[in-house]
């Protein structure tokens, strides 16, 4: 018989020293991009002796571990991804990173050791699995699409998983505290790029010149604009322009302003909207004013889409596991990104977040966040990611979406 859900806090309890020993190494050893082949190699060891297919990705360093029931029946995918951020740590712990400018302060190296105690939990289980699980252990999440690349890798072909489901730390909600939504989770990640070209000349005679700094300035506040009056409050976007870059010395006219930024949108209309009018605005305003512009936009991830009936799911098997008021619906999307969104636009499922503020006198949203030098989280919450990934594909290997 296969475990029922409160079974799985207990199991993912007895795994809990190897899952910290693996997730502080990995974080003490941090790489970035898609060819992580240090943390590839300390996973692999962890699943080493399970009766687990390996299949490898040929463009990354990642890879999916498959573990095939003893009957067959459905699909289910679970993903943790391993990549750290060119962040140089400022954490101060015994396993903080021993390379500079790299650091774990997005969880990866959490999500892969959560995955890789869920592997073992449920290969003890083999025999009583009706079905496959597929654990996907990926690279490149940070700007890097690795998840496209193993899915253009064929990973998600044979066999085609009929759910997915990820989990994400958050180290400013409360630890412990599940949470997800329905539809719209994360935003699309566009990158955005400008170069208005004036005519450069001697800052004292600016009449001789065509000074492209004002007109860059002018085109940002006609992006904000755009943001204020032509987009719904309903169909969110956002429009940040986050680099100007021009000049070489206080007393020049550049020839050249750069501008770069980000468009953060919810629904494909908005962001094709969103595209054009960054190219509209931009050489619109540059024209005006007697200069060019050259635009380009480069295509981030899509937006993160979760099914009702999985964020359900979620929502049922953390009141099983962790009691009632342990799952809380998220009010809005949030406008970051995630290409766990490749994923779900292919095979229906969700991702969730997953508490783990620090024991602290202060408020866990006054904790550092991720993406910052400082960022930690209290390890003793992970046994409850370890948990519902195991709930979540036995329950959906068992009885679908009913």
């Amino acid at each position: 018989m296969t475990l029922v859900n409160t079974d799985f806090h207990a199991a993912a309890e007895a795994e809990f020293d190897a899952m910290v020993a693996l997730r502080r190494a990995i974080h003490a050893d941090p790489e970035l991009g898609l060819h992580c082949t240090r943390t590839t190699q300390k996973l692999k060891a962890s699943l080493d002796g399970l009766p687990l297919e390996i299949r490898d990705s040929k463009s990354t360093s990642g890879f999916v571990a498959i573990l095939r029931g003893s009957r067959p029946g459905r699909t289910v995918l679970l993903r943790g991804d391993m990549d750290a951020l060119p962040i140089h740590e400022e954490t101060g712990l015994d396993f903080a990173s021993q390379t500079a400018g790299k650091m774990h302060a997005c969880g990866h190296d959490s999500h892969s050791a959560m995955l890789s105690a869920a592997a073992r939990i449920m290969s003890a289980q083999q025999a009583s699995l009706e079905g496959t699980i597929v654990f996907m252990f990926q690279p490149g999440e940070e700007g890097h699409h690795g998840a496209r690349f193993m899915i253009e890798d064929g990973l998600l072909d044979d066999p085609a998983p009929d759910a997915a489901f990820a989990l994400h730390i958050w180290p400013t909600i409360k630890g412990g505290q599940v949470t997800s939504r329905p539809g719209a989770l994360l935003a699309s990640t566009d990158a955005l790029n400008a170069t208005i070209r004036g005519r450069g000349g001697h800052a004292a005679m600016p009449y001789q010149a065509v000074d492209p700094i004002p007109v860059a300035c002018e085109a940002v506040g006609a992006l904000q604009q755009w943001i204020a009056r032509r987009v719904p409050f309903f169909d969110a976007a956002v429009i940040s322009i986050t680099q100007i870059n021009a000049g070489t010395a206080y007393n020049i006219i550049p020839e050249t302003v750069e501008l770069k930024g980000t468009l953060r949108t919810l629904s494909d209309q908005r962001r094709d909207a969103g595209r054009a009018a960054f190219e509209h605005i931009v050489k619109g305003v540059a024209a005006t004013h007697g200069c060019s512009a050259e635009v380009r936009v480069d295509h981030g991830y899509p937006a993160t889409r979760n099914d009702p009936r999985a964020v359900a799911m979620v929502e049922a098997l953390s009141a099983d596991l962790f009691g009632e008021g342990t799952f809380e619906e998220m009010p809005s999307p949030i406008m970051g990104g995630e290409d766990f969104a490749y994923v779900l636009q292919r095979v229906p499922g969700c991702m969730a977040f997953l508490g783990v503020a620090p024991h602290s006198d202060s408020a866990p949203e006054d904790r550092p966040s991720l993406h910052h030098p400082r960022m930690t989280l209290e390890e003793e919450w992970l046994s409850r990611g370890v948990a519902l990934h195991c709930a979540f594909a036995t329950r959906f290997l068992a009885r679908g979406w009913e």
